[in-house]
């Protein structure tokens, strides 16, 4: 509304409309890394809202979505805090070394479909992890089959991974890249609390359907294949079950890493453990004592683990002085993750 200036004594007023799209629900910070047409290349940005990403970033053309598609569909899912770094020509390393130096991120996402370009994406996600700083990468494809899919996932057999398919829709039912559908999941992983609840049926906001509609024989294929499959049910589209590329193990099939929950779960255990005792050992000594105090409190972090059903139970905590350095405490233990619920099967016994 525009102002009006009259000469009358009073109280003016003016206001505009705007659609806000602010998530505020997620848990886990996501990372993005997408060509823009504004913006530093290879410099992180923090974000809390969409309408904050255009003014870095602006808008993508109607013809190319990049970087804004992306920051809408993961503050429509929820996103809290995205930090995302604008792609200068189709240098992603770049993007991702950037983003491999931000320690708070716990899912990547990007704007490429090419198998180069999410092959540097798994290095980076799996060297951040090496170093104390867990995530996950979810990605997407274009126009792939089911068959193509399953070749990604092979391509990619990592645990830090998550492949996602079909291609999704806009609000007008106008084909998006895959990419763009995996953006959707990963905000809906940003947004759950616990690592041990399954993806299944997850709503993902800002698809408006699939390009394809997988039958039970396609489900399979992908799921045991390392893809994500996605479905529309009622109109909302959600994923059928969350999977991780790793599916191989020197070459052999391996079911070990494939639930995404597994992941997530480590992801969650051992940095709670880790952060607990810098906390608390930071300063002190090598002592039968000490060791004795660290024990107690990988206990109690286990336990809270425990009940809150994310780990179903755990072993032995061990603590000892490391061979090799005495000035080094060596802890070791082990937990059994809680497994998400994906079917229920009823057998009737029927007396006629």
């Amino acid at each position: 509304m525009k102002n009006v200036i009259h000469e009358r004594p009073g109280v003016y007023s003016s206001y505009d409309a705007s659609t806000i799209i602010r998530g505020n629900r997620a848990v886990r910070t996501i990372g993005v890394a997408a060509k823009s047409t504004a913006g530093t290349p290879g410099t992180p940005v923090t974000l809390t809202s969409y309408e904050a990403g255009i003014s870095v970033f602006g808008e993508d053309p109607a013809n190319q979505p990049g970087m804004s598609t992306i920051l809408r569909l993961l503050f429509l899912g929820g996103a809290s805090t995205v930090v995302a770094v604008a792609v200068e020509d189709s240098d992603y390393t770049t993007a991702f070394e950037a983003l491999q130096t931000v320690e708070n991120v716990q899912i990547v996402v990007c704007d490429s479909g090419e198998l180069t370009v999410q092959q540097a994406l798994r290095s980076s996600v799996e060297a951040a992890s090496a170093i104390r700083r867990e995530r996950i990468a979810v990605v997407g494809m274009s126009g792939a089959s089911t068959a193509e899919l399953k070749e990604r996932a092979n391509a990619l057999n990592s645990e830090r991974m998550v492949l996602v398919g079909p291609d999704g829709l806009d609000s007008g039912g106008n084909p998006l890249s895959g990419v763009f559908a995996a953006a959707a999941v990963a905000a809906a992983v940003a947004v759950i609390r616990d690592p041990a609840v399954p993806l299944n049926g997850t709503a993902l906001p800002g698809l408006g359907g699939l390009s394809v509609q997988y039958g039970d024989n396609d489900i399979d294929l992908l799921v045991q294949g390392g893809v994500t499959p996605l479905e529309t049910v009622g109109g909302v589209v959600s994923p059928v079950r969350g999977i991780t590329t790793r599916t191989l193990t020197g070459g052999v099939q391996d079911a070990t890493w494939r639930e995404l929950t597994t992941t997530l779960i480590v992801d969650d255990v051992i940095p709670a453990i880790r952060q607990s005792l810098r906390g608390r050992f930071s300063h002190t000594k090598n002592t039968i004592q000490t060791r004795g105090a660290i024990r107690s409190q990988v206990i109690v972090e286990l336990e809270s683990k425990l009940r809150a059903e994310i780990i179903e139970s755990y072993g032995d905590v061990t603590v000892s002085v490391y061979e090799e350095d005495p000035a080094v405490c060596l802890v070791e233990f082990s937990f059994a993750v809680a497994h998400g619920l994906n079917q229920i099967y009823l057998t009737a016994h029927i007396t006629i």
